[in-house]
């Protein structure tokens, strides 16, 4: 097993019993897609560097909802590698959520952070979700597949955040007045051979629906003093939102020593105050 694994569902635990509850319906898993962060836009691939964060999002439809609104189930992960030998298996979760809205869905998430030193190759996620509630305990199973791809160059764990350290997630969707900020991380610098310094320049560009720049000059960041034993470095972007619209945040790191630059494309959409 790979020491800088790390697997973490993103759940609570809760080792209360459940009350009895209806059956809802048959268990489901849907909407399952990849995301950059607990809450933000669609990942559209499975490849990730050394150093990255795998998010999966997706709904767990057809739970039983008790008088109460509250839904009860549990959760567990393992990862696979190409072989089918498990690299790592985390124990059950078991979680109690509110539904005040009705209906008998919930969203749910899991996550798989690599360590910097990971393998390369393919992997693949296994989620199993219980419903602690149904008298049958239905459960289901999904799979996400996903590569480790080689050491490179690049930028990784790409979130938003309300807060400047970055400890609480936001959505790339908000409103008008509000502000996040926009978090990613630059993995497989090289270092200056006479400083042992990485030398990085980060820019965050603004974009409209039609791709085109909206301001004259990017937002930067560099001059960066790095110990030589940290082998990835974070920036954060503060994202004032105060306009409605669509946009593009174009997220950037070069390396000026190799003169690699790698870059990431977010979706932000910016929706106008209650009147």
């Amino acid at each position: 097993m790979p020491s800088s694994l790390i697997v973490a569902v993103l759940l609570a635990f809760a080792p209360a019993q459940p009350p009895a509850a209806a059956p809802a319906g048959k268990l489901e898993i849907t909407n399952v897609r990849n995301t950059y962060g607990v809450l933000g836009p669609t990942r559209t691939n499975s490849k990730l560097l050394p150093g990255d964060i795998l998010f999966v999002s997706y709904d767990i439809d057809g739970i039983s909802v008790d008088d109460d609104g509250r839904v009860h189930y549990s959760m567990v992960m393992e990862v696979t590698d190409k072989d089918g030998k498990a690299t790592l298996k985390q124990d059950p979760f078991e979680k109690i959520e509110l539904v005040p809205l009705g209906g008998n869905r919930v969203a749910a998430r899991a996550f798989v952070t690599l360590g910097v030193d990971h393998p390369a190759g393919e992997f693949t996620m296994k989620v199993t979700v219980t419903d602690r509630a149904d008298k049958n305990k239905a459960s289901q199973t999904l799979e996400r597949k996903f590569e480790v791809l080689a050491p490179d160059f690049g930028i990784v764990a790409i979130y938003g955040s309300l807060d400047e350290r970055g400890q609480t997630a936001a959505p790339t969707t908000g409103v008008v007045g509000q502000a996040i900020f926009i978090n990613y991380t630059a993995v497989g610098f090289k270092r200056d051979a006479d400083k042992k310094q990485p030398n990085l320049h980060f820019e965050m560009v603004t974009l409209d629906e039609n791709a085109k720049p909206l301001m004259k000059k990017p937002l930067f960041h560099d001059g960066i003093d790095l110990d030589e034993k940290l082998p990835n470095y974070t920036v954060r972007f503060l994202l004032p939102m105060t306009r409605p619209g669509k946009f593009t945040i174009r997220l950037s790191c070069t390396d000026t020593v190799t003169k690699k630059t790698a870059s990431v494309d977010l979706p932000v959409l910016i929706l106008a105050g209650e009147k």
